[in-house]
């Protein structure tokens, strides 16, 4: 009987350590800076995640491209204009229009889920006092088609009429705030996508949709594409003292957003022409 307790006792020893020696291994490796970073980086993708209807025109541009200084002084001539999503709240359109802003554009929608619960407020605010408006579209390729989106958008702000003072509606395509930045669609795809919005957008209000985009997503994401430039204004996102390269097939820009941190309201354009040029657009 002593025997077989000294073999019980030295059994639970051994028990013991290797239940030691297994928490002790677990512990060195969580404290690993490979597993720290792999949960950490997991946990800030969650946190970081928006919700759905909140993004805005240009939020990925920072992250994505970085940040350079303003605009360098050029002799071409170039109208100050925003543009702004409920984001901004009610806005101050008094304050930008005497400070020299002559046009905006307000989001309106966002896929087929989300309408701007201050889009009224912001679209005929800066038309009352005087602003050349139009509105946009936050494209989320991945949820339902282009058509399918283009309609949603019309029918809820982003259609056009001949009075002067109305820019033909833009389709904002940019990463995805939600997750993968090309909404999970090949080069292809989301060519054939773009070409959904804009030609059933153009069968509904007789305009060519403006091209909100930035070079390198497009460049990642359409292939860099050059088959929108011939009918489609460009409106390009470049956060620097130059408008840099420009996606392929445009020669040109129409309108650059180039910061996001300006007065009254963060984001900023510059329309790439007098006011009469603005007033073109708008009349088509």
């Amino acid at each position: 009987m002593p025997v077989l307790r000294s073999t019980s006792k030295a059994s639970r020893r051994s028990r013991l350590a290797a239940a030691g020696t297994l928490l002790a291994a677990l512990s060195l490796l969580l404290t690993l800076p490979g597993a720290a970073s792999a949960a950490g980086t997991h946990d800030s993708a969650a946190a970081k995640k928006p919700a759905r209807g909140t993004a805005t025109m240009g939020m990925g541009v920072v992250a994505h491209d970085g940040q350079g200084g303003l605009p360098r002084d050029t002799r071409a001539v170039q109208t100050e204009g925003v543009d702004v999503s409920g984001h901004q709240g009610n806005v101050n359109w008094s304050t930008l229009w005497n400070s020299g802003v002559k046009w905006a554009y307000t989001k309106a929608t966002e896929g087929t889920y989300y309408t701007n619960e201050y889009f009224a407020q912001q679209y005929n605010g800066s038309y009352n006092v005087g602003m050349i408006r139009g509105a946009y579209h936050f494209a989320t390729p991945n949820t339902t088609s282009g058509a399918v989106q283009a309609n949603y958008f019309v029918d809820h702000g982003g259609g056009w009429s001949r009075d002067g003072k109305t820019l033909p509606g833009v389709l904002d395509i940019e990463w995805n705030p939600y997750g993968d930045q090309c909404f999970g669609k090949t080069a292809a795809g989301m060519v054939s996508w773009i070409r959904d919005f804009v030609n059933t957008y153009k069968a509904r209000t007789g305009r060519d949709a403006v091209i909100y985009t930035a070079t390198s997503w497009w460049k990642t994401c359409t292939g860099n594409n050059a088959g929108f430039g011939a009918t489609n204004p460009l409106w390009v996102a470049r956060y620097d003292s130059t408008v840099g390269e420009l996606p392929a097939g445009w020669g040109f820009y129409t309108i650059w957003q180039y910061t996001s941190s300006g007065p009254t309201v963060g984001d900023h354009d510059r329309f790439n022409g007098a006011l009469d040029r603005v007033q073109a657009l708008a009349n088509g």
